[in-house]
């Protein structure tokens, strides 16, 4: 596994292995690598000749600076997991590194992807993320790049800045990673006590009664219902939950049976904010 801290290293070595033809895939990371993570190398690998994976909690897509500063960082773990996983490539920059000090101002239109659900409650946190991530595609140049369906409405967001900036680049969205219990794997859960993703699991079966009964009940009943199981955690606080159609993520109030259609859901327990979704049809 071949580690590199700057640009222009990494530049230079995906420069060499191009001239092989070989097909390319990166799988962007912000560390403390689980399962999940180790899910999207192990696709990278399945369609690809040759898998990047970076490392870099970006800062511009934190708009809570406690958010940033608690977000775990365990670097040697993380790059023993990708060195078992056979990744080929790491790249771990600095900030300094991704963010020089004449850095220009990062703006890109979204239309109300970045306006809604977790573009409503994080401002801001969408352009950080899709300013990063166009950096890295930049670096890269991948032919593939490899999202988890967790951070759906981040997919979304980053899909629509591959078709506004017209990168050949597609994206493979691989399914959410869960505990036997149905818990999304997310670096956030390793600031739960036990106890408190023993009350997590509240999340799925409040997101599998959904997708049990898309078909039989309206969306704002079985938004009802699964309020109502969420509600038999008291310690449990909901942030959003919405019934959308998967493009554009717009609530919906109506089931149009030819389009696709994802719940999503944001909760907080024991101060730790937990995102989830599950594909409906």
């Amino acid at each position: 596994m071949k580690t590199f801290k700057t640009k222009k290293d990494l530049q230079s070595y995906i420069a060499q292995q191009r001239t092989k033809g070989l097909q390319i895939a990166l799988v962007p990371t912000m560390g403390a690598l689980h399962a999940g993570h180790l899910a999207l190398i192990e696709r990278a690998k399945e369609i690809a000749d040759l898998v990047v994976c970076s490392i870099f909690v970006n800062p511009t897509q934190f708009n809570d600076p406690k958010d940033l500063e608690k977000y775990p960082r365990p670097i040697e773990k993380d790059l023993q997991l990708l060195n078992d996983a056979h990744c080929d490539v790491v790249f771990i920059p600095s900030v300094k590194e991704m963010y020089p000090e004449d850095e220009p101002v990062w703006r890109i239109n979204l239309g109300e992807l970045d306006k809604i659900w977790e573009g409503k409650e994080r401002p801001g946190h969408f352009q950080g993320v899709t300013q990063v991530v166009y950096k890295l595609f930049t670096l890269v140049s991948p032919d593939i790049a490899c999202f988890g369906q967790k951070d759906f409405q981040q997919v979304m967001v980053i899909k629509r800045m591959v078709e506004i900036k017209k990168l050949p680049i597609d994206i493979e969205i691989c399914p959410t990673v869960r505990s036997e219990q149905g818990l999304a794997l997310s670096s956030r859960n390793s600031r739960l006590s036990e106890q408190g993703k023993v009350k997590a699991l509240t999340i799925f079966r409040a997101l599998s009664y959904i997708k049990a009964h898309f078909y039989e009940e309206d969306p704002l009943l079985l938004k009802e219902k699964a309020i109502s199981i969420l509600a038999e955690e008291p310690e449990i606080k909901i942030e959003y939950i919405a019934i959308c159609q998967s493009h554009t993520l717009k609530e919906i109030e109506v089931i149009d049976f030819e389009v696709s259609h994802v719940v999503l859901l944001v909760v907080w327990i024991e101060g730790v904010r937990l995102i989830d979704n599950m594909i409906l049809n």
